[in-house]
């Protein structure tokens, strides 16, 4: 096959909203296109948060699935970037690790023939999310696949994955987007302005998502200016202990609103799936099955871990702070600029008062506040000590 034959498919069909990753996606279009005989079976793409891996996985498999491999418009490709096709399995998790019982379902249906596609294709999404225990359980279905299953693990880098896992796999790289492709994408998919669009790309690093909620949802980035500002002017522990009360209110009420548009959402696609209208009674038959959607438990742990992964963004801002710090310390701005331009004269302050040790010890400051969360650490105690910590 030509280069161009396989390039051709890059900026269009299922791939028009893959950011940054051209190589990667000439590359997957290609082998999607070719003998399948020479295809892996077994896949792990990886990228650092919001370089759009899971959005990469589910690309590559429309490609797969499709008769004109990855054409975005026929029922095949359609479904497959829905969520909805019946061959094409996709294990999300909005809990700390992936349960051991969600992954031998996998593998059950992992060894089913596909009912309409060519293959039957397995996305699982933050693999690095198995405990060892569960990694064990997938790892023979791994190594040797069923004859048409493809299984697509998604990961932020190779070494977070068990390298027994990572040695039977094919690995494919995501590189981080730069900010004028991020500002472009927000720009071309969401109508956002020009202005506004860098200025959300940059404040994002790279990250996809984050850059789409900083550009289109203005309490998210007033909340993001609000703490950088708040960092900034730490002097004393009772104003690290303000700032924290601050953050975690902010971080639990982002939390819920977007738990509650996803539970509406979701309760909008059963209707629709059931053929039944916005005003319509759900039918005893299904009344389990629509309440289950909603059921305050679940709506309390999904809004919980979705507040961690806010939380989780908020560290992402504050470390951005002390790297940019660092940057003005090493005279490195015109090479690789700083993120908080907006705050740059109180940034450049605080380069003078903070040695290069003190800015280094900060930054691991957050690296430990950061496992303390993730080791399910109370939030509020975590973000005080951290906050004393960064006091000058």
């Amino acid at each position: 096959m030509s280069a161009a034959a396989g390039s051709a498919p890059a900026a269009q069909g299922v791939w028009a909203d893959i950011v940054g990753q051209k190589p990667t996606v000439d590359m997957l279009s290609r082998l999607a296109a070719g003998d399948p005989r020479q295809l892996a079976q077994s896949w792990l793409i990886c990228g650092p948060p919001g370089s759009g891996r899971s959005n990469m996985a589910r690309a590559f498999a429309a490609a797969l699935e499709c008769p004109d491999h990855g054409c975005g418009r026929c029922d095949a490709c359609r479904h497959i970037l829905a969520g909805t096709h019946p061959d094409v399995t996709v294990l999300a998790t909005d809990r700390v690790t992936i349960g051991i019982d969600q992954v031998r379902d996998l593998i059950a249906t992992s060894e089913q023939t596909p009912s309409t596609a060519p293959w039957r294709v397995i996305i699982v999404e933050d693999v690095d999310r198995m405990l060892e225990r569960t990694t064990n359980v997938l790892l023979k279905e791994i190594e040797e696949p069923s004859e048409h299953t493809i299984w697509m693990l998604c990961a932020p880098s190779a070494q977070d994955v068990l390298p027994t896992i990572r040695s039977r796999c094919r690995i494919v790289n995501l590189a981080v987007p730069s900010n004028a492709t991020v500002a472009d994408f927000l720009t071309r998919s969401a109508g956002v302005e020009p202005k506004i669009a860098q200025r959300a790309a940059r404040l994002a690093e790279g990250h996809i998502g984050v850059a789409k909620l900083y550009a289109t949802q203005d309490q998210v980035m007033a909340d993001r200016d609000e703490l950088i500002v708040g960092v900034l002017n730490l002097a004393k522990a009772s104003d690290a202990v303000l700032l924290a009360g601050r953050l975690i209110d902010d971080a639990n009420a982002q939390a819920q609103r977007d738990v509650e548009a996803r539970v509406a959402a979701e309760e909008a696609d059963f209707r629709r799936i059931n053929g039944l209208a916005e005003k319509d009674r759900i039918p005893p038959a299904l009344r389990g099955a629509f309440n289950a959607i909603g059921k305050k438990d679940e709506v309390r742990r999904r809004a919980t871990r979705r507040s961690r992964d806010v939380l989780d963004r908020a560290l992402n801002s504050v470390a951005s702070v002390y790297r940019d710090v660092a940057v003005l310390q090493n005279n490195a701005e015109d090479a690789v600029g700083l993120i908080n331009l907006e705050n740059r004269a109180a940034i450049t302050e605080l380069s003078v008062r903070l040695d290069r040790a003190g800015a280094v010890r900060r930054l691991e400051e957050i690296g430990t506040a950061r496992r303390r969360l993730f080791g399910n650490g109370n939030p509020t105690l975590v973000f005080e000590a951290l906050f004393c910590a960064l006091i000058p």
